[in-house]
């Protein structure tokens, strides 16, 4: 019996002409920034405040002064720093749990944000917020959001408004490696390039989501390449320089503002503490953080470079330590000794 020929598929006939924005844009990270004396000085007393801070939130937290969950951003420091460097007046900044660092960035109170940590009624959410969840509309900062990805939607949800509103404002949007996975994130990144939404979206990768390297968690360990599906582009930037985030920032809010819609930063950047207070983190070696500590540290390149250029002195460095340690000890002092919340505060901002 002879066997019927196999008919070749006929191909797909193209119903038009592809779209002439259907190429990813390349871009390229540009050089790191050079920073005049002023810049580098207050970039060192940015981070240095950072650092500082949060070392004593960690010191409070073992004390018992900070309940549930507290995040560090100690080794990450120059991705906020070097970002607020070139934001205008309106730009919003919208975050995830690991944000005390993106709040002091933005100008926000010392004072009101340990307050806040430590459930006190001075505290940006009136004490009811906590670590994970504080804002200020005043400085623009929307959150702090303990939800892993959370935040993804709702900065793409203030870039629509202000495309909607004229106003030449940008949104930025960060998250970390590990939020990189969540479904929320891509449905937010194709709304987004679909109506060309001025957002910046930049992936803090400190190499461990939760306590899993990303090697082990992701397929696409490029993170500036997790928009491709959707056209857009992304860079990767030294994310422990604040020159290279500055000027890879500077690069995409004007990318934002010129129309051409979402971007994405990925941070190549380190914690140098577990993922919160409670993990140990001994899915890393001793000797990986301290490599990164006295090879990469951002706080140690600046001062590198101020006394390498006879810009300050050890001395100078040390009275701005001194300056930012009591702005802490400061802030410390008045949290644990601010009221906390009156009862009756349960009742108050719930939405039914």
């Amino acid at each position: 019996m002879a066997t019927a020929a196999r008919k070749t598929p006929a191909k797909p006939k193209s119903e038009g002409k592809s779209r002439p924005d259907s190429k990813i844009p390349v871009l390229t990270a540009p050089k790191p920034a050079e920073f005049t004396k002023d810049e580098e000085l207050t970039a060192y007393r940015e981070m240095l405040l950072i650092r500082r801070f949060e070392e004593k939130a960690g010191q409070l937290y073992g004390m018992g002064f900070i309940g549930g969950f507290c995040h560090l951003y100690i080794g990450q420091e120059a991705v906020v720093t070097g970002t607020k460097m070139v934001l205008i007046e309106g730009d919003q900044m919208i975050t995830a749990y690991r944000d005390h660092g993106h709040m002091l960035a933005m100008g926000m109170s010392p004072r009101g944000v340990m307050a806040e940590l430590t459930g006190r009624v001075s505290g940006y959410s009136r004490g009811k917020g906590g670590s994970m969840h504080m804002f200020s509309k005043e400085k623009n900062f929307y959150g702090g959001h303990g939800i892993v990805g959370a935040q993804v939607p709702l900065g793409t949800g203030l870039a629509f408004a202000n495309k909607y509103r004229g106003n030449n404002n940008v949104s930025i949007t960060y998250f970390g490696d590990g939020a990189a996975n969540q479904g929320q994130v891509y449905e937010s990144f194709n709304m987004a390039a679909l109506w060309k939404l001025p957002v910046v979206y930049v992936i803090e990768n400190n190499r461990y989501a939760m306590g899993t390297a990303v090697t082990r968690s992701s397929a696409e360990t490029n993170f500036s390449q997790r928009g491709a599906s959707f056209k857009i582009p992304g860079i990767q930037v030294d994310g422990m320089d604040v020159r290279a985030v500055k000027s890879a920032s500077e690069m995409a809010l004007e990318w934002c503002r010129s129309g051409n819609g979402p971007i994405i930063l990925e941070m190549l950047t380190y914690r140098y503490r577990g993922h919160s207070m409670s993990d140990p983190a001994k899915y890393r070696t001793k000797e990986e953080v301290q490599k990164m500590r006295s090879e990469h540290d951002p706080i140690e390149q600046i001062k590198a470079r101020l006394i390498g250029k006879k810009w300050a002195s050890e001395d100078d460095l040390k009275a701005i330590d001194k300056e930012v340690r009591e702005i802490v000890a400061d802030a410390a002092e008045f949290a644990q000794n601010d009221a906390e919340p009156d009862p009756s505060e349960l009742w108050t901002d719930v939405l039914l």
